[in-house]
Formats: C-alpha cells, structure tokens, sequence
C-alpha cells in the first residue's frame, strides 16, 4: 500500500508540475518534504540493492537512448574532465572539508562523503536542460557527464568506505579498481550491443521487441556487475550504440517503445524525486551529538564548498585546454564566460548519491559503529535538497540574466526542409525505378497517389516558413494539419456510432481507429 500511495502520490504532483513554472522535479521534492511532516506518512528508505539495480539502470538507459553518440563524440574531453576528473577532485576537496570542519570525522569516511555528493544526476540535468531550453552544447556536456559520473563516483565511494571500516584499501588499489570496473564495464557494454541491437532487429514481433527493450537494461546492468564492471558504464554504452542504430528497428517498435520508455521513465522519474523529499525522518534520526545548529552549520559550508568547487574546476577544464594546444584553439570555437557559469550552477545532485549513503555499512571490523553514519547521510540528503532547490529554482533567471543567445527556429527548420527536399528527390527516383518495374505496376491513380503523398511531405516545411494567416496567426501547414484532425475526428466518431448501433464488432472497430491513430501520428508532430 505505501508503494501505491507513493507512485500515485508522485505522479499526480508531476502531472500538476506540467502547468506550472516550477519544474517537476523541484515540485516533487518539496512536496515529499511537506508530506514528511504529516503524522501517519510511513517512512519511505531509500534502499541501496533496489534503487541502483532496479531503479538507475532504467533511467539511465533512456537518457542514453536519447542522447546523440556524434554530439557526445565531438564533446568527449569535456564530458571526461567532468565524468571523471570533476568528480575525483570534488571526492578529494570536499572530503578534505568536511574533514576539517567536522569533529571526529576520520579522513577515509569524510572522503566518502566527498564521494556521495560529488556525481550529477542525469535525471534532473535532463530534465532541467529540457524546461530551461540550454544551447545544445551544454546540454550534451552536462547529459553526458551525468551518464557516465555514477561510475567514477561509485568506485571512489567503495574505496573510501574500505578504507573507514579497515579493509587496508589502498590508493593504488583504488585507481585499480576504479580501472578495473571503467575498462569491464565499457567491455560488456561493447560486448553486448552488438548481440542485443541483432535481436532486436530480427525480431518480428513488436510485443517481444518492447519486452526486450525492457530487460536491456538491467540485463547490461547486471551481466557487468557480475563480473565486478561497472554497471553504468554498460548500460549507457548500450543505450548510446542502440539510440545512435535506432533507426533501423521497424516503425512499429519505435511507436510503441517512445510510448512505453516515456511512461516508465515518468513513473520512475516522479517516485525517485518524491522520495528524496520523503527521506528527511529517516535522515534526521540518530543524529545524536549533530543536532541542531551544528548540524545546519555543517550542512551550509559543506553546500558552499560543493558549489565552489564545480567553479573551481569548470573554469580551468574550460579554457587551459585551448591554451595549452592549438589544434584545439583551431578546431573548437573560443568558449564564452557564460558557457561555464551555467555548466557549473547546473550540477544538480539526485537520487543517486542518497541511495548510496545508505549502503554505508553499519559498523567497522571489530563491531564499533561506522564513524558519524548519521551525519554523512543528513549532510548528503542536505547537499541533494540543497542543488535541487538553490540552483534548481534559480537557474532559469540565470540563464535569461546571462542573455544565451536563443535557438534560432527558422533555421531549425530551414535545415528540416532542405533534408527533407534531399529525401524526397531520392524517394521520387526509387519511385521511378520501381515503378517502371512491371512487377510493380499500379493504376495511374494509385501512382499518382504515392507521388502526392511525398510532395506534401516535402512541402510541409517550406510551409513553417512562409506567411501566416492574419486572422488565425496559423501558417498554411498548421491550418492543413488542423483541419486534417477535424476530419480523422469526425471519421472516428462515425465509427464509434457504427459500433454503437451494432453495425461494427469491436475487433473491427479497433482496425479502423488504430489505422487513424497512424494517420493522425503521421499528419502531426509531437508538441510536448
């Protein structure tokens, strides 16, 4: 029932988050923190075997899906200096802080809240870039290193934790392991996309080709943790390899997977956020000594340091680059000042660094308990809240302060309309060859058909382009597109009576709307 209660919960305050300014993730943790409250609300833990094998490989599959392979290729330094240098230094500056600050908290433990606190969270860089509309390149940056620091963040996180409860971890050991798991889990990722994306690709069957989008990710998730890999690494390497060959699938498993990866990834996405907003009775109990004002002062400089320190590094990682090589300075336009304000106020942290803080063990070797586990889990929960709710609420006036230029959309679609003119002429000339085939001859009404069907597709875009009509604001193609779904209205209010009247069985009547749900999906783009 509490799980009921919470998908229901969550999905009602994202749907409501649709309609106001506030984004979705935002709303959900303040809502979960106000819920918290209510006497009788049970108490919702973030646990560690079910969040990252169940919950993060999904979420990651998706983003990876949807991010571009050639964007991500052309970024590759920047997305590495963030995935992986920023996190290191932030496990190592922050640690070092909270060391310093924090009485009686030994080395390897503060390192291991560096740890935590030192990975963005896909999710909400995803979500974020979307509502805020960011220029393409920092949107693929910050997607990108949120793919792919889970892996860095995790691996510095169980060194560390080795190290608190007297497993001798070593340094060099640590960069081992972290090797070791970087190198497996891209390995598995390599090894499997190619067997998976066959599959998929022969396989006839829609149903069986979704069920198997499904398992893929905790199939790549789990293969690599097996082996002692990463299992973020192996997801995203997938997810990329089978976003990048989508195409090649059938139209039929495309329709179907968008639908079904946009409701899981809402459900997913709307339950994580709420939850961490639900996480504060559990944090807040057994602080013990911490209570209080020391444990808010603590919680403040430890949120400073965070944010300092992702402008610490961004700026460096930005410009000595260009400085240090001119094949760079030659290849790469020169980056703005405001580039790296927004990548650094972006980094938003998330469900991922919790779910790990409760993975810290109870206890040492020798049964003493695990120095400030209390501490460490309130100070994560309240560096999570912290970038949610500052940076969140805050980026949006930020990005408009800094006056990015915006996307140009008559660009946009004047380079739609020239792939689109490049595509149709080479339709047009197939179409010639296979019709002057006669094996595939057709009545002249027919042919004509095909034709009028390619030249309205063709000119739909130059269409965006041209007047509008005065007294609507509608360009011709927005006014043929609305007019269209009158009509396919009033067909499928027909057929709904016919059945009604007993004059159509419903297996008929479901042929004849699925065949004008694929019409209308054609006829018009996706607006969300």
């Amino acid at each position: 029932m509490p799980l009921l209660l919470l998908v229901a919960g969550s999905t009602a305050v994202a749907a409501a988050a649709r309609r106001s300014p506030v984004p979705a993730p935002l709303l959900l943790v303040a809502v979960g923190l106000a819920v918290s409250y209510i006497p009788g609300v049970p108490d919702y833990t973030l646990e560690p075997e079910i969040v990252l094998p169940l919950v993060l490989p999904p979420l990651l599959y998706k983003e990876g899906v949807e991010s571009s392979y050639l964007d991500l290729r052309a970024q590759l330094r920047p997305v590495a200096l963030l995935s992986v240098g920023y996190v290191l230094f932030a496990t190592v500056v922050v640690g070092w802080a909270a060391y310093l600050i924090v009485p009686g908290l030994p080395l390897p433990a503060a390192l291991a809240l560096g740890a935590l606190v030192a990975p963005t969270d896909a999710v909400a860089a995803a979500a974020v870039a979307r509502r805020v509309g960011l220029p393409s390149r920092i949107t693929t940056i910050l997607q990108g290193e949120s793919l792919l620091n889970d892996a860095t963040a995790i691996t510095a996180f169980r060194v560390a934790v080795a190290a608190a409860v007297g497993e001798g971890a070593s340094w060099a050991g640590g960069v081992a392991e972290f090797l070791v798991a970087a190198v497996g889990g891209v390995a598995v990722g390599l090894a499997l996309m190619v067997p998976i994306h066959w599959l998929r690709t022969h396989l006839k069957e829609p149903l069986l080709q979704n069920t198997l989008s499904l398992l893929i990710p905790f199939v790549a998730y789990g293969v690599a943790e097996q082996v002692h890999a990463s299992g973020v690494l192996a997801v995203v390497v997938v997810a990329v390899y089978l976003g990048h060959r989508a195409w090649e699938v059938d139209f039929a498993t495309r329709l179907q997977e968008e639908a079904v990866w946009r409701m899981v990834a809402f459900l997913l996405e709307s339950a994580v956020f709420a939850l961490i907003g639900l996480q504060l009775p559990v944090v807040l109990e057994g602080l013990g000594d911490y209570e209080g004002a020391d444990a808010a002062w603590y919680a403040v400089i430890l949120f400073l340091v965070v944010v300092v320190t992702r402008f610490i590094w961004v700026y460096p990682a930005t410009f000595l680059p260009r400085l240090l090589s001119a094949r760079i300075r030659e290849r790469e336009e020169n980056p703005t000042w405001r580039g790296p304000v927004v990548t650094s106020w972006a980094a938003m942290r998330g469900v991922v660094s919790l779910a790990i803080a409760f993975s810290i063990p109870l206890t040492v070797h020798g049964g003493a308990p695990f120095p400030q586990r209390n501490l460490i889990l309130f100070l994560t929960f309240t560096t999570v809240i912290g970038t949610l709710v500052v940076q969140g609420l805050t980026l949006t006036p930020l990005i408009r302060l800094l006056k990015f230029p915006a996307r140009d959309p008559q660009a946009a679609t004047l380079a739609e309309a020239n792939a689109q003119a490049q595509a149709s002429r080479a339709a047009e000339r197939r179409l010639d060859e296979l019709l002057a085939d006669e094996h595939n001859a057709l009545p002249p009404p027919l042919a004509d058909r095909l034709r009028t069907v390619l030249e309205r597709r063709r000119n739909a875009v130059w269409e965006r382009l041209g007047q509008v009509n005065p007294i609507t604001g509608e360009t011709a193609d927005d006014t043929y597109r609305r007019l269209s779904r009158e009509m396919i209205s009033a067909e499928r209010e027909i057929f709904v009576r016919l059945r009604d009247h007993r004059y159509l069985d419903d297996e008929m009547l479901r042929t004849l709307l699925r065949r004008l749900d694929l019409e209308e999906a054609a006829a018009f783009r996706e607006t969300a």
